[in-house]
């Protein structure tokens, strides 16, 4: 093959490849920065009436703006929108980013997760909008009506806001805004899920493992080597991903109500998703067994990809606190990823048939699981694999940075063992298991399936320590410690939310 032969073949490979991660409009496509702000920015009264009455934390704290605005008619935006980030994510480009947004948008409307919280958004930066448009304001109700969320963080963040956005829904205030994504985590599978990862942070390593980097160096004025996070010509990748939020269909995602009952005067350190509650509503038709203590103390929260209990939780609860106490080593998703797989090595969890320590043997001598199936009102225990050292209850197809474990399992194993085809809004979670850390090796590389256990549309998991001091648990990517006692059962029970969240599809 001669040189000239070979740049051909090697240009159509190039060619072909961004095609394929979704970036065949890097080039020649061009989104105008004035006409995309037109259609994003609020009228400047409205976002500084938002602004001030979550400043405030009063509905009323933004009403100076509406009796200066005078009587001048002001036309709604297109595609209002609002702006989550987590500026500590992405690496070190979480401030660049942020400034980027705000220059595409306005400073009123892009919000720092460590300023603003979603839920003061809700109660008072919506609610300020609702009580003026119920005061006949027509721009307000407009702008209510039409107003898309962009969140950008990783899983944890995404539920986050999701959890928040939910209280719409409990208190009858619809439309809910939709979601929108610009992915900084490490997993990103909520993201990948509704298709945003094609805009994510990913594409440059693509390129590295391909042998294309140095081409598109020297062709790229606008790329960022440091942290491995930001794609090339990631200003133009932004406005992208903002108009495709505005344009992008609706698609409905289950979200799963966790209450956590256990005995009172231990302590724990829940993540955020999870909230101290002065009720247990655990299912009355489930007696529990054992003596009850006289004192319970109890959390509620809310996930929308998984839970797990196990090793794979202690994995990633030792992984965040090295990450805290060496924050140094947090340089981006790739980095993170390889320390994660390098620190799961010296957790003993590929070794388990060799040690002795109760914490790496199975969960089957403290976890007893029971399962609502579809369209059944009686619970049903089910018997816990002896070889399982993790069980995760999943209701997306992506797990562990877009494997998935579950697998597509053919028609007739699905008829033979009573299963569906898994969706993200079919009201059940895939229960399935991770064994040593060998067979989760080949399980998160997809050469074989995890241990399926059940599909359910309610779970009760229900541990008792004995030699264990600790189980480990994880949400949506927040792993915790959960202290178990002998004497008394600690309870998990997740129920699906009566009403679905609302995302933006970046396919």
């Amino acid at each position: 093959m001669d040189s000239s032969t070979a740049r051909i073949v090697v240009r159509s490979s190039m060619l072909d490849l961004i095609r394929a991660c979704g970036f065949s409009g890097l080039a020649g496509v061009r989104i105008d920065k004035e006409e995309l702000r037109r259609r994003l920015l609020m009228p400047q009264y409205l976002r500084l009436a938002m602004l001030d009455s979550i400043r405030k934390k009063d509905v009323d704290g933004g009403d100076q703006h509406f009796r200066l605005r005078g009587s001048d008619s002001v036309s709604s935006s297109e595609s209002p929108m609002v702006v989550f980030i987590n500026s500590r994510s992405g690496g070190r480009h979480g401030p660049v980013l942020k400034e980027r947004l705000k220059q595409l948008i306005s400073e009123e409307q892009v919000f720092d997760l460590h300023d603003v919280k979603p839920l003061e958004f809700v109660r008072y930066g919506l609610a300020c909008l609702e009580k003026w448009a119920n005061n006949g304001d027509l721009c307000a109700r407009e702008t209510r009506q039409n107003i898309r969320v962009v969140v950008a963080g990783g899983d944890g963040t995404i539920g986050w806001v999701l959890g928040c956005l939910g209280e719409l829904h409990q208190k009858g205030r619809e439309p809910v805004p939709p979601v929108a994504i610009i992915p900084l985590g490490t997993g990103n599978d909520l993201s990948r899920s509704f298709g945003w990862v094609r805009y994510s942070f990913e594409f440059k390593i693509l390129m590295l493992s391909t042998g294309f980097f140095s081409c598109f160096v020297n062709s790229c004025s606008e790329c960022s080597l440091q942290g491995g996070s930001f794609p090339f010509a990631w200003k133009s990748a932004i406005k992208r991903t903002l108009q495709r939020a505005t344009k992008g269909r609706i698609c409905r995602l289950d979200s799963w109500h966790v209450v956590l009952q256990m005995p009172g005067g231990v302590a724990v350190n829940p993540p955020h998703s999870l909230k101290v509650t002065e009720e247990c509503q655990l299912d009355q038709t489930l007696e529990i067994e054992g003596d009850v203590p006289d004192k319970v103390k109890c959390y509620e929260g809310v996930f929308f990809n998984y839970f797990s209990i196990g090793m794979d939780a202690k994995v990633a609860y030792g992984f965040h606190h090295l990450r805290n106490e060496k924050p140094y080593l947090a340089q981006g998703p790739i980095t993170n990823k390889i320390i994660y797989s390098s620190y799961s090595c010296t957790q003993g969890w590929f070794l388990t048939p060799c040690i002795s320590d109760p914490s790496l043997r199975g969960l089957k001598n403290v976890l007893r699981i029971h399962i609502k199936r579809v369209n059944c009102s009686e619970w049903e225990q089910i018997p816990v694999p002896k070889s399982v050292r993790a069980v995760v209850a999943l209701n997306l197809h992506n797990y562990g940075s877009g494997r998935n474990p579950w697998g597509n399992p053919k028609p007739e194993y699905l008829e033979k063992r009573g299963f569906v085809e898994a969706h993200a809004d079919d009201g059940l979670l895939e229960i399935f298991g991770l064994k040593q850390g060998w067979h989760a090796s080949f399980v998160m590389v997809e050469l074989i399936s995890a241990k399926h256990i059940a599909q359910a549309a309610s779970i009760r998991l229900e541990i008792r320590g004995g030699e264990w001091k600790d189980a480990y648990m994880q949400m949506d990517g927040e792993p915790w410690k959960q202290p178990m006692s002998k004497d008394y059962s600690t309870f998990l029970e997740i129920k699906r939310v009566p009403f679905e969240s609302l995302m933006i599809s970046g396919e």
